[in-house]
């Protein structure tokens, strides 16, 4: 829904932030083994283990497909799988729609040489979140599903909208703040405005006529959207935000349309919103559920010129 405006080479500290990165590598691959001759006190390296997971819990796969999937050079995939199927961990049969490809899998000696491979490696990850507070585990699986989300991995479950936990207003506040300023220029005007409502919202919201939601997947914060109360007739929504990583998942429209839902249950005959121009996609957005521009005003309250707008939306 944003779009980033500082090309990612050279915004400022990026140097930095490419070490970091590489620094959380070296510290990652040390604490899970990865850099033992052999992975979990097996005889197998790490490109071959998670070869064999991959067989152990996919059905069906050929070998261009599994290449494919792992990134891995076909020719080295194509060893691996011969020293398998020499040790007689795998047997291959030809496809049933196409007599050119065989399709793997484990055979019992396969499945047995995975299983201690599957069981060290959940001991391990278990003795390893067993010496942290159970809020510390938490939040370590939250920031590696936060870590996957926004570098494109595949999620583990679908994206959901629902009520806010403990301290992701917080969390609204502050990704509002971040974004807006990285990718519209946004001044701290803008997060202080953000604070200043989402803070009315936590000390003295209605439940009965006022909601928030946050777009969540993986225990990762993907967006919010706000509906509050104006008066009896009309609610005003409001902090519509997605993340960069998961735009185009469609959580501005269905956050819209559960406002909508949520206002017309409550007994409210009219929705607005007051958003500004360069805000192309939301409005859009809003567009496409009915609501109607009313009003513009040019200004420069939060640093950049640009047009604020009223919406209407007769419910």
């Amino acid at each position: 829904m944003l779009q980033s405006m500082t090309p990612p080479a050279t915004a400022p500290g990026f140097d930095q932030r490419i070490g970091a990165v590489r620094r959380f590598s070296r510290f990652y691959t040390g604490i899970i083994g990865a850099l033992q001759d052999g992975l979990l006190r097996s005889d197998f390296s790490l490109t071959e283990a998670r070869v064999l997971y991959e067989l152990a819990n996919r059905d069906g796969v050929t070998a261009s497909v599994l290449g494919r999937d792992l990134g891995l050079d076909p020719g080295y995939l194509s060893r691996i799988l011969q020293r398998f199927a020499g040790d007689g961990l795998l047997a291959r049969t030809v496809s049933g729609t196409d007599r050119r490809q065989s399709v793997l899998a484990l055979t019992e000696a396969g499945h047995a040489a995975f299983a201690p491979l599957d069981r060290r490696s959940r001991e391990e990850v278990g003795a390893m979140l067993d010496r942290l507070p159970q809020p510390a585990q938490h939040a370590v699986v939250a920031a590696m599903a936060r870590i996957e989300t926004l570098l494109g991995g595949t999620p583990s479950a679908p994206w959901r909208l629902r009520d806010p936990l403990p301290g992701e207003i917080g969390w609204v506040v502050s990704r509002h703040g971040a974004l807006y300023a990285e990718e519209y220029g946004f001044d701290s005007r803008f997060e202080a405005l953000v604070a200043q409502v989402a803070g009315a919202y936590l000390a003295a919201h209605d439940p009965a006529r006022e909601r928030c939601w946050i777009a969540e997947r993986d225990g990762v914060p993907l967006g919010s959207i706000f509906l509050v109360r104006v008066d009896d007739d009309m609610a005003r929504l409001r902090l519509l935000l997605v993340e960069p990583a998961a735009r185009g998942l469609g959580i501005g429209k269905q956050g819209v349309a559960a406002c909508i839902a949520f206002a017309r249950a409550a007994g409210y005959r009219r929705i607005t919103l007051w958003t500004n121009d360069v805000l192309v996609a939301a409005r859009a957005i809003y567009q496409a559920a009915g609501f109607r521009l009313v009003a513009s005003e040019p200004h420069s309250r939060f640093g950049p010129a640009m047009v604020g707008e009223d919406w209407d939306l007769t419910l």
